[in-house]
């Protein structure tokens, strides 16, 4: 399940200076800024907001209809200009191309395996202009192997509550979350229990260059923290720029 029940309890907790980040580097690595941009999985479509309102021609593309449905409300509020599509990143059939394709906070990393991973970079590469851009992130096996075994998240405050514990799952490089959502119901007197599970794999840095080269996928750069350092051992995200041929 991907954050379909707590759309709305997700997008609150979400920590924003992240969306900071992510356009800092979205907006110094987009070489044409005035042309058509694709953000794949875009959630509650915060930081498509904020590029749109940067002047980027942005759409954004989800799965979760809850989501796209924030993603309108932050765009009405904001007062920019977002179109939004509901889909599945591994059928792009009917979308137009575009000159810059994105896909943050390691969403790449919910697909169940290395075909699906394939799928989703030939048809991003089928939607780009000839020499368009690809930019997206991905959590390390050292993330999933060594910092989220384990971890725990607790928020609460007088309306709700949420539980986020992390454990090892059986496929290499994988990691199993378990979200526990507490919401007061008025009309009960009481709180409601909703559990979600949700997966996420990765894999080696080389695997997502060669997935990339047989896309078609040329000038390749792997970067850390947001672009702004090389890829150490201990790093935990890495950020991935390519292009398709001209």
């Amino acid at each position: 399940m991907i954050y379909q029940t707590f759309a709305k309890l997700y997008d609150d907790l979400f920590d924003s200076d992240l969306y900071d980040d992510w356009l800092t580097y979205a907006t110094t690595e987009i070489e044409q800024p005035k042309q058509p941009l694709l953000e794949l999985a875009c959630g509650a479509g915060r930081l498509a907001v904020m590029l749109a309102s940067a002047g980027v021609p942005v759409t954004g593309f989800d799965l979760s209809e809850e989501m796209l449905s924030l993603a309108d409300q932050h765009a009405q509020e904001a007062g920019v200009s977002l179109p939004l599509i509901q889909g599945d990143m591994r059928d792009l059939t009917g979308l137009s191309r575009f000159q810059t394709v994105t896909c943050f906070a390691d969403s790449l990393c919910y697909l169940t395996d290395e075909a699906a991973l394939q799928t989703v970079f030939e048809q991003v590469y089928q939607h780009l202009n000839d020499g368009g851009q690809f930019l997206f992130d991905v959590i390390s096996p050292y993330q999933t192997d060594e910092v989220y075994p384990g971890y725990m998240y607790n928020y609460q405050d007088e309306n709700q509550a949420f539980l986020w514990e992390s454990s090892s799952d059986t496929m290499p490089h994988s990691v199993i979350h378990d979200l526990t959502f507490f919401t007061y119901n008025q009309q009960k007197e009481a709180f409601d229990r909703v559990v979600e599970t949700h997966h996420e794999r990765t894999y080696p840095v080389e695997t997502y260059l060669l997935r990339l080269k047989q896309s078609g996928f040329e000038d390749v750069s792997v970067t850390a923290e947001f672009g702004t350092q090389v890829v150490q051992k201990t790093t935990t995200r890495w950020f991935f720029s390519c292009r398709k041929r001209r």
